[in-house]
């Protein structure tokens, strides 16, 4: 990463008055949860979404669904918060972010203390009963599930318990994503972090905060659409990207300090 970059992205940042960050799985693969897409790494491979992730799938086979979200699972109850992570609850502590978007479903952001955080494809924090929609905390249904394997059930009424996770065919809860229009429209500067912008509709969200006059800032691996619309593009991996941007800006408002 060219630190000329990581200057002029720190300038950006202490120039702005409401920072949005916009954060995918590209956050969270330091600390270990994988991507969905990646080549041999991706939670997709060898597997069609449509039958083990749809609604559709987990109603008819739960199972299969539970089978291939077991180590997902495992692997977000072992999960710690990376630089990443703590870097945007520095920013929100200095008053200059607004607000975390998500499209992970991991709870790093809330765990490592950011917040205002609107997770857009839900949360493993709650269960629903899919029949009587009776809300459970997840923690100790994770925990049995993680040693028994089994699909937990309603304690209730007996049916099947869904994770409070968006699946194919499910609409976003409403309220977070209207939320996270609100702040995209409000932004100065929008943080786009390690997201291909694949996946509508949080990918329409950095155009909304771009047509309301917003700057924007991309930090990610891969290429993406809107690399071309972006004021800063860093390809690099964001636990080591954003310190150092932090890094930049305390240097920077030293040097202010001092003239």
């Amino acid at each position: 990463m060219g630190s000329d970059q990581a200057q002029i992205a720190a300038q950006l940042l202490r120039a702005a008055h409401a920072v949005v960050a916009l954060t995918g799985a590209g956050i969270s693969t330091p600390s270990g949860i994988p991507d969905f897409r990646s080549p041999k790494s991706g939670l997709w491979e060898g597997v069609d979404p449509l039958t083990v992730a749809s609604i559709y799938g987990f109603r008819e086979h739960p199972q299969a669904f539970y089978d291939w979200i077991y180590p997902l699972t495992k692997l977000i109850v072992e999960a710690q918060p990376n630089p990443a992570h703590t870097a945007l609850v520095t920013l929100e502590n200095q008053g200059t972010l607004r607000g975390v978007i998500t499209q992970n479903i991991d709870m790093l952001h809330t765990r490592a203390g950011s917040g205002c955080v609107k997770e857009l494809h839900g949360q493993f924090r709650e269960a629903t009963c899919i029949h009587c929609f009776t809300v459970f905390p997840a923690a100790p249904i994770i925990e049995q599930f993680l040693q028994d394997h089994q699909v937990p059930h309603c304690p209730h009424c007996g049916n099947v318990l869904k994770p409070n996770v968006i699946l194919f065919g499910e609409q976003l809860p409403i309220k977070p994503f209207m939320e996270a229009q609100d702040l995209a429209r409000q932004a100065d500067l929008m943080l786009v972090i390690g997201t291909s912008l694949e996946v509508a509709p949080a990918s329409d969200l950095p155009m909304l905060a771009l047509r309301n006059g917003a700057k924007m800032i991309i930090i990610n691996l891969e290429s993406t659409h809107l690399d071309n619309a972006a004021t800063v593009v860093i390809h690099g991996n964001a636990a080591e990207v954003l310190p150092e941007i932090l890094q930049q800006m305390e240097y920077i408002h030293e040097h202010d300090s001092q003239q």
